[in-house]
């Protein structure tokens, strides 16, 4: 937002950005929806949580003014169709990165994978993925296991998956849910491969799990934060060089926020008015739209992004990609 201030905000006038904290819970979500509203601000970027985003689509919160969602997370098939004209998509969804994990293992050989899925929306919709996505690859079997984020609950789930006798288990929930996984999991001996989606980061991986967390091959929908092969990663690094004063790592969180909201202005600029419907419209004729190596699309849906990549936690704790 400071890059675009700097160069003259849209069309003269100054981009103001406003956090919320909703307590990653659906009422504060619904509570800040509120807020948002009596501010007229018109869209929100990047809130965080498949409950929320679900009551919202359930009760037709979008319905009640004029309002855009960019970049809802995380991509759970049950948030995306059939969504809402106002909820833009910008990672690809959990479909597009289960699709690509299961298609990754059976390359590696496996066959027999086990699937630890939490009891939200994000995980029952990437369960029921995994069976549709197992179905097109000979030989695939899956072993599903759904439990709650309580050490006892997993404890029983990681049970009934047959540690002995899988191949590799993919994690689909909250980052809490999988760190916790992890830990489980290779608490009961089993040392091959574990996926993860795009959600985890290695921080929470490692303090769920310690040095268990090392080897975790996890899903990424942005390319590598901390690349420079790519115009979009190295105006990502020149710009956070600009604020990141403190030094701070850069995450492929911050790399995400930077995207979407590039992805945003870009609409803004085109936009007949900065309304929330005049962005839809906006981001609709974008078309195929090159953000300096990485591509999105909302012409045919509102789920514009498909980039998936695989990045491991080494021994440092760091991603390699």
């Amino acid at each position: 937002m400071a890059d675009a201030n700097a160069s003259g905000g849209i069309h003269g006038r100054p981009l103001n950005l406003v956090s919320f904290d909703d307590g990653y819970t659906p009422d504060g979500f619904v509570a800040a929806l509120s807020e948002v509203r009596k501010r007229k601000i018109a869209a929100i970027l990047a809130p965080v949580g498949s409950p929320a985003i679900k009551r919202t689509l359930d009760e037709r919160l979008l319905d009640a003014g004029d309002l855009l969602i960019l970049n809802a997370i995380p991509g759970a098939e049950a948030l995306r169709n059939p969504g809402h004209r106002m909820l833009f998509h910008v990672r690809a969804g959990d479909r597009k990165q289960i699709e690509r994990i299961l298609a990754h293992a059976h390359t590696l050989g496996v066959t027999r994978l086990g699937v630890l899925h939490q009891d939200i929306p994000m995980g029952e919709s990437g369960w029921a993925i995994c069976r549709e996505a197992a179905a097109k690859l000979p030989g695939m079997q899956l072993q599903g296991a759904q439990s709650t984020t309580g050490a006892a609950a997993l404890a029983a789930a990681v049970g009934r998956l047959s540690v002995g006798t899988i191949q590799a288990v993919l994690i689909v929930g909250s980052p809490p849910f999988s760190g916790l996984g992890v830990a489980v999991l290779r608490a009961a001996g089993f040392s091959a491969f574990v996926y993860a989606m795009s959600y985890v980061t290695p921080e929470g991986l490692i303090k769920a799990a310690g040095k268990a967390a090392h080897g975790v091959m996890i899903a990424q929908t942005f390319p590598n934060a901390a690349g420079e092969r790519t115009p979009l990663q190295r105006q990502f690094q020149s710009s956070m060089a600009k604020v990141n004063k403190s030094g701070e790592a850069l995450s492929q969180f911050h790399f995400e926020g930077y995207v979407t909201a590039r992805l945003f202005i870009e609409a803004a600029l085109r936009a007949r008015d900065t309304s929330a419907s005049g962005l839809a419209a906006a981001l609709q004729a974008l078309g195929r739209f090159d953000l300096g190596g990485m591509h999105f699309d909302f012409r045919s849906s509102n789920a514009g992004g498909a980039f998936v990549d695989f990045s491991v936690l080494d021994h440092r704790g760091r991603l390699t990609f």
